[in-house]
């Protein structure tokens, strides 16, 4: 355990120093466990300099399967703490970075109300990266779209919503009429590199109809693709819920995309057996709750609940 303490917090810091203070041990130790580490595996895990400790490549693999099993011992005396008078637990919930900002708040204050032993980790990615770390063990319970179904996942479909076409605040859309699709086709867009998920979708939907894509701009960051359609450098597709707000203030111009429609399906997955502990589960029906809960109040834009 203090080996692998020490590992993660020099790999953190990138010294030696600065880790022995994080664990409040002196100097010496630090490097002690670093070197009977070492010694142990038959490998070096980091490079020294005078700019710090770098990891090595094997180091960068020793380094993740430490983070992977400190973390899972802490999951393990958290559930060790559990009894009849309570729910304990740490259990990781993977957003899509797209719907954090809507999500995050709502659910961790009902999992704390609700269930104050259960301690959360909230990590966020796009589609690909949930779908993987849910495969490794690194998400116990994840907010995804399109997962294909898989023997060790049980998986929720929950909603469709629709894409929106976004435009710089002087194109006049409007959401309550749409954007045709082959009029935003026409258009220099700032898109998500592939294999990005909607850039994909949108691909599919162009194909179909026989159109291509005319990308002025490649950019796997959500924000950098808002500014620079703020900016007048192109259009992009981006789910409502990241634009209605922006839109209604006139820093953007959105409307959802139609004739035809680009739906994406949200699907809560969490693995089955014996990782789908009893905290994971109760998480992962307040996921659900509080994402039904705001399509009824209309919170979600374009979004429809899949019976």
């Amino acid at each position: 355990m203090r080996q692998l303490q020490a590992l993660l917090a020099v790999a953190d810091t990138g010294s030696v120093t600065r880790a022995a203070e994080l664990l409040h041990v002196v100097q010496p130790a630090v490097t002690r466990q670093i070197h009977n580490l070492e010694a142990e595996l038959g490998a070096v895990l980091f490079d020294r300099s005078r700019a710090g400790m770098r990891a090595t490549d094997i180091g960068v693999q020793v380094i993740e399967r430490a983070r992977r099993a400190l973390s899972e011992l802490d999951r393990a005396r958290e559930e060790a703490r559990s009894s009849g008078a309570g729910l304990y637990g740490i259990v990781t919930v993977g957003l899509l970075a797209s719907t954090a900002a809507l999500l995050a708040v709502p659910v961790v204050s009902a999992v704390t109300e609700r269930h104050p032993g259960v301690r959360l980790r909230i990590v966020t990615g796009y589609g690909g990266h949930l779908s993987r770390w849910l495969e490794a063990g690194d998400v116990d319970v994840a907010l995804t779209y399109n997962q294909p179904p898989a023997a060790a996942l049980d998986v929720r479909t929950l909603l469709d919503e629709d894409l929106w076409a976004v435009a710089p605040p002087m194109e006049g859309l409007l959401a309550a009429e749409g954007e045709d699709l082959r009029d935003l086709l026409q258009r220099s867009l700032v898109m998500p590199s592939p294999p990005h998920g909607i850039r994909s979708l949108v691909e599919s939907s162009a194909a179909r109809i026989g159109l291509a894509l005319d990308i002025a701009v490649e950019t796997n960051d959500a924000v950098v693709q808002r500014q620079l359609v703020q900016g007048g450098l192109g259009w992009t597709v981006l789910p409502g819920i990241m634009v209605a707000a922006e839109a209604a203030g006139g820093t953007l111009n959105a409307a959802p995309i139609v004739n035809p429609g680009i739906p994406r399906r949200i699907v809560l997955a969490r693995p089955t057996g014996s990782r789908s502990t009893s905290a994971v589960r109760v998480v992962a029906d307040v996921l659900e709750e509080t994402v039904l809960s705001l399509i009824s109040a209309g919170k979600w834009p374009s979004a429809r609940r899949v019976q």
